[in-house]
């Protein structure tokens, strides 16, 4: 009798894949490119935690425009550690630029909430940033006042806050803050104003110095205006206050 060969089940056909839609290939692009910043951010602000900063985005910027200007392309900066640096600089920087430095996280929403108040009744502009929003701005991102720079202003702020520490950021600070018109950084301001090193920085002169921050390219340490005079008098009065900068 004839045996029937046993028939081979027929293989299901595999599942269609569903086509990715434009939206999310948008979306899954983007997520990537933020993790990715993200991941770099971090990574750069702990390298900086170690590394000497020898270049930050305003010395180009400022590169570029003396060369648009026809000038000569002037950038004068000389890495120095916080300890070869006079202790009356961090004092008057504090005196002048940020009181409570010390004692915040970054944010002294005090004096935000003054210059937002002083700008609502139409008076001049008033800055509430802190060192170590000066900092994250100085090293990490351009100068401007839109809204994403704000935003990314904040976000390096806490980044350098939580893996730097106040030592740190006022090491930084005051190699990378300008001082002067193409004049960066403590060593580089003392040999150009006073022609001594950062290390021997009288109270006066470092009084002299932080006076001229809010605007370096216009107001000189030496042969001052009286509206420079009565900012370094100020600060110098301020200064006695601030007593000993325990980091």
């Amino acid at each position: 009798m004839a045996t029937k060969k046993a028939t081979k089940p027929k293989a299901k056909p595999a599942p269609k894949k569903e086509k990715t839609s434009f939206g999310s290939k948008v979306k899954s692009f983007i997520f990537k490119c933020i993790m990715w910043f993200v991941g770099l951010s971090v990574l750069t602000v702990i390298i900086f935690r170690f590394v000497p900063v020898f270049y930050t985005p305003l010395m180009i910027i400022r590169a570029v425009e003396h060369n648009e200007a026809g000038k000569d392309m002037v950038c004068s900066h000389e890495w120095v550690s916080l300890e070869d640096i006079s202790l009356n600089l961090p004092k008057a920087v504090v005196a002048s630029e940020d009181g409570r430095f010390l004692k915040h996280n970054g944010f002294d929403f005090s004096a935000m909430n003054k210059a937002f108040n002083s700008n609502l009744k139409g008076k001049k502009l008033k800055g509430g940033s802190t060192i170590s929003q000066q900092t994250a701005k100085n090293v990490f991102l351009w100068q401007g006042r839109s809204y994403l720079r704000k935003g990314l202003e904040a976000y390096f702020t806490v980044l350098i806050e939580l893996f730097w520490g106040k030592e740190r950021i006022m090491e930084v600070y005051l190699n990378s803050i300008e001082m002067g018109d193409g004049v960066y950084g403590a060593e580089a301001a003392s040999k150009h104003w006073f022609h001594k090193s950062a290390k021997n920085l009288t109270k006066y002169e470092a009084a002299s110095i932080a006076a001229i921050l809010p605007n370096p390219r216009k107001y000189k340490a030496t042969n001052s205006s009286a509206y420079v005079e009565r900012r370094k008098n100020k600060t110098l009065r301020v200064m006695k206050s601030v007593g000993k900068l325990e980091y």
